[in-house]
């Protein structure tokens, strides 16, 4: 069974996210601020993180950020904010998924348990280790461990930039658009999804594995497509 963490100073708010969570089967606990809450979900016990964003002692921007330093557990991070640029701080800080208040506690039950699988399917969870490598020219992606390294250094990537780089390549030379890759690497419908999320995260991969942005090597721009990752 699942340990569910939210993150939410409304106890209301909570405890109602807690009942349908309980219904479906989770265990769920509650934090009322940032701070508890960062220090409870890095116990080791926690499957998927629902964070709010205004939160007191640390914000839910600072907290999604310094939990994703440490683990690579699903974050849902919902607010009451409707603005583009939040949804994409938001995500850029490593958040698997973005909800706005208010939105039907099913909903969140649905989304919990697809980032819940689709995490499962990542990592695996047979326990088994079994190093799986992607190497091109001077880059070097570690499957299983997650880990980047240019031209022999590593590079600190986000959750959310290693599964899009991963992503492109593991299907090398096929151009993908922003939609697909929304649906494929966030497991978001892209009807009125912002694909503007899609443009800053190749814009940080490309700034960590390329020699010259202006000119990537790896990662080209297929216009009026998307993206597509080059193996020669």
């Amino acid at each position: 069974m699942s340990n569910i963490l939210i993150i939410e100073d409304e106890l209301q708010i909570a405890e109602l996210e807690k009942d349908y969570l309980e219904l479906s089967g989770f265990n769920v606990f509650i934090e009322k601020d940032g701070k508890s809450g960062y220090a409870r979900a890095l116990r080791g016990d926690i499957s998927l993180v629902i964070l709010d964003l205004m939160l007191p002692e640390m914000d839910g921007f600072e907290v999604c950020q310094k939990l994703r330093e440490a683990t690579e557990i699903p974050i849902i991070m919902v607010s009451a904010k409707q603005s583009d640029s939040d949804k994409v701080r938001g995500l850029g800080r490593g958040a698997n998924d973005y909800m706005t208040k208010p939105f039907s506690p099913s909903e969140l039950v649905a989304r919990v348990k697809a980032q819940i699988e689709r995490y499962e399917r990542l990592v695996g969870t047979s326990g088994k280790v079994n190093n799986d490598f992607i190497i091109v020219g001077g880059l070097k992606i570690d499957i299983t461990a997650r880990r980047v390294f240019v031209e022999g250094e590593e590079k600190s990537f986000t959750s959310r930039e290693f599964d899009l780089l991963r992503f492109l390549a593991q299907n090398p030379n096929r151009a993908f658009s922003k939609e697909e890759i929304l649906r494929e690497v966030w497991g978001l419908d892209p009807v009125g999804a912002d694909l503007a999320t899609v443009v800053v995260h190749i814009k940080k991969i490309r700034e960590k594995i390329e020699k010259d942005v202006s000119t990537p090597k790896y990662i080209e721009t297929v216009w009026a497509v998307g993206y597509r990752f080059v193996i020669e």
